[in-house]
């Protein structure tokens, strides 16, 4: 697996390669660049450009998290990435301070994703989805191979693949143009809608993304009768506690991650609706007061089907009826003619349970190679590198992100730690490489 001599991308030998540009990434490639990384990288994105939850741009959501927890302000509050030196950069400073929001909205924060990505397109190659990753014992180099063919060549992996999106067994043989999971939401539904008009559409799950997904309905169809499925009471309020959002402060990580798998099933259990399973105040109180105002008016439009379990999803003509079961009463009831069902069913996290993965399935072929727990879940050090089980030889190997299991609820998805989670992987990664010497001069 020799690489080819010719100067192109397709072909070079790179110090790293990251796999997948999104924010993780991203804030990568800028610590990479202010921190004075001595080596050649390049990055390789599934998309056609950078895109970031282009699914869930819905009008009036926000993020959730303070904007100074950015792609790189925690690390760097100096930096010309920056969030407030998007806003200043863009000529809207002084509007965005006017809204008086607490959080951006949602639609400009990925605006600002893309604006950062695009000062870095140099080493970005897009329309490269990765099919293969081999190690060559050989070289000691990593081949990366993707749809188009084309093959690359590493001294190190820098993967950010995403979350894999959580599909329930009742969903796994239906059609996903009309049974999609909520990272499909805006595509599916305008298709959906085109081809008819839309009656009754459930939505499944108790979460923030659910709510949202359940007031977008109401406010763009407002003839449409919606369902909501969930195993618990109601929506619960998130756990918004200055005390419990500690867990997005860096110390929190060094605590989780010493901590025996005893410890941590329990930290996991006091702080589970900090970020699962629950959602923001103002969306609970709109869905509410929408609900009331409908009873006022004599409607029905919007239906929570509390303590239910989803038994089955079935095709009749062209559309679904679910069957539940009541937990309380262990009854069961149909719900017919379903035009679509949207799965707010959450993401898989590493780990052996019905939901959970034991590595990312972009690191299937390396899969044998990489040290895992006596469960087969791939082990993960603190400086999030994956090193290779004994016998095996693997160049330097990281999951940039994904890493909730091993590093708590900042490596959940949220922006908060991401910047400094780059600082740590560029400062191993340059270590490893031998290049740390050469990065101290540069900075």
């Amino acid at each position: 697996m020799q690489p080819p001599s010719d100067s192109g991308r397709d072909g070079q030998v790179y110090d790293v390669i990251g796999i997948g540009f999104g924010p993780a990434n991203i804030a990568l490639a800028i610590a990479l660049e202010e921190l004075g990384f001595a080596g050649t990288r390049l990055f390789l994105e599934r998309q056609g450009s950078t895109k970031w939850q282009p699914q869930m741009m819905l009008s009036g959501s926000d993020i959730q998290n303070h904007p100074s927890r950015d792609l790189v302000t925690p690390r760097n509050p100096r930096s010309r990435y920056t969030f407030t030196n998007f806003l200043f950069e863009n000529d809207r400073l002084f509007e965005h301070l006017n809204l008086g929001l607490e959080f951006p909205l949602r639609s400009e924060f990925a605006e600002y994703v893309r604006w950062v990505a695009g000062f870095f397109a140099k080493d970005v190659v897009y329309n490269q989805a990765v099919t293969s990753i081999q190690a060559d014992p050989v070289s000691n180099l990593y081949c990366v191979t993707t749809q188009t063919g084309s093959k690359f060549f590493a001294r190190s992996l820098v993967v950010a693949p995403g979350r894999t999106p959580v599909i329930p067994q009742a969903f796994t043989d239906c059609a996903a143009d009309q049974v999609f999971h909520l990272t499909q939401y805006l595509g599916r539904l305008a298709q959906l809608a085109q081809q008819r008009e839309l009656k009754r559409v459930a939505v499944v799950g108790g979460s923030q993304s659910a709510i949202e997904i359940m007031l977008h309905l109401r406010h763009s169809y407002p003839h449409l009768e919606i369902i909501n499925i969930q195993r618990g009471y109601g929506f619960r309020l998130k756990d918004t506690s200055q005390f419990s959002e500690h867990v997005y402060f860096p110390s929190f990580v060094d605590q989780y991650y010493n901590s025996s798998a005893e410890a941590k099933k329990n930290i996991n259990r006091h702080l589970h609706y900090t970020n699962y399973s629950a959602a923001d105040a103002d969306v609970i109180s709109e869905l509410y007061v929408g609900m009331y105002e409908d009873k006022l008016q004599g409607k029905n439009r919007t239906t929570i089907k509390s303590f239910s379990d989803i038994q089955a999803c079935t095709a009749t003509g062209h559309s679904y009826s679910l069957t539940l079961l009541d937990t309380q009463a262990g009854t069961t009831e149909q719900l017919p003619e379903l035009d679509a069902v949207v799965l707010a069913t959450g993401f898989r996290n590493l780990g052996t349970g019905a939901q959970d993965e034991r590595f990312p399935s972009i690191l299937r072929d390396l899969a044998e190679s990489l040290d895992c727990d006596a469960q087969g879940v791939i082990r993960i050090g603190r400086d999030y590198r994956l090193s290779a089980r004994a016998g095996c030889n693997l160049p330097a190997l990281y999951l940039n992100g994904l890493c909730e299991s091993s590093h708590g609820y900042g490596d959940a998805g949220s922006f908060s730690l991401l910047s400094l989670r780059a600082r740590e992987i560029f400062t191993s990664l340059s270590e490893q490489l031998g290049l740390e010497d050469a990065a101290e001069k540069i900075a």
